[in-house]
């Protein structure tokens, strides 16, 4: 199987000095701030600030002034230039290509570096379970047994054959963008028959399927979302792998993917999930990679990956 595809302030006159008196009983005071960081700050004068008969009252366009609040915009944080830089850091051997995205769920603050397209492998079978439950949940009914049975063994173990059975059950690569479409996947699409580890995904796309499962605003029930986080966090040992490398402990849920190209030999490695990070935030991180020598080196690589977007918001 191969891959097609690798991604006022106001114009201030200057404000009018208060005669000496008045400005050693003046004090500041923060009258408020914008969502958006912009903070207001105003002169005050004191309520028991004395007369000076020598002094002219100031006029009602001074008094307009001294009452004005300007804003003071505070710097923003280009968090996608941040990871850029963390980048640097990641060796990318041979012919590899790497992309990576992260989201602090704490302060919503997110990053991506690269926007190529990648094979899934195996991580698409996140999204698979996704698409099952979406329609389950229109259907107003709970999985089968048999659903379930095959979804445990799709995730924790990564079984292809209960993999392929849910794809069917979903309606293929139908289903999938279906699911997708509604979730507001917008460069992700299905691999052609049964060809489910082909389907084409992006970082970003992967990082917003990733907040469908751990995020607040999700089309998923929340007994939808704790099924899949559960599943998630029960990998098989030989696949503790990945985005887990940015974990603080055992404080991690991922599904790994890898597949090895069959004409040249390359590997495809990839991995999402959330970690709990060392400055104790939770993090949902991204790494997609091929054109990997080995499978051995393509960890490495997606790991480097997810290390370097963590640091960017722990320093």
């Amino acid at each position: 199987m191969e891959s097609s595809r690798a991604r006022r302030s106001r114009s201030s006159r200057p404000s009018r000095r208060r005669p000496l008196m008045y400005a050693a009983l003046a004090s500041v005071a923060v009258v408020g701030a914008t969502a958006g960081g912009t903070v207001y700050v105003k002169a005050q004068a004191h309520s028991g600030a004395p007369s000076v008969s020598s002094a002219p009252s100031p006029t009602p366009e001074a008094a307009s002034e001294e009452a004005s609040v300007e804003p003071v915009t505070q710097p923003t944080v280009d968090y996608d230039k941040l990871l850029a830089d963390a980048m640097e850091s990641v060796t990318v051997p041979g012919d590899a290509d790497v992309s990576v995205a992260v989201l602090d769920l704490d302060a919503g603050e997110s990053a991506t570096y690269g926007d190529a397209a990648f094979d899934t492998a195996s991580i698409v079978k996140v999204d698979i379970l996704v698409a099952l439950l979406l329609q389950a949940q229109d259907e107003d009914r709970h999985l089968t047994a048999a659903e379930k049975s095959y979804a445990t063994s799709m995730i924790e173990n990564s079984d292809n054959a209960s993999a392929s059975a849910l794809w069917r059950i979903i309606g293929q690569a139908k289903g999938l963008d279906a699911a997708n479409s509604r979730l507001g996947l917008t460069d992700t699409e299905g691999g052609d028959g049964m060809l489910w580890g082909l389907t084409q995904t992006t970082a970003a796309d992967q990082l917003t399927l990733l907040q469908q499962v751990f995020g607040d605003d999700s089309e998923l029930s929340e007994a939808s979302q704790r099924y899949v986080q559960g599943l998630m966090g029960e990998i098989a040992v030989g696949q503790h792998w990945g985005v887990s490398a940015a974990a603080k402990g055992s404080a991690w849920a991922l599904k790994n993917g890898w597949l090895p190209r069959s004409t040249t030999g390359l590997w495809d490695i990839n991995s999402v999930g959330r970690v709990t990070a060392s400055d104790g935030n939770a993090y949902l991180v991204v790494a997609l990679s091929n054109g990997n020598a080995t499978k051995e080196k393509g960890i490495s690589l997606v790991e480097a990956a997810a290390k370097a977007a963590v640091s960017v918001f722990t320093g």
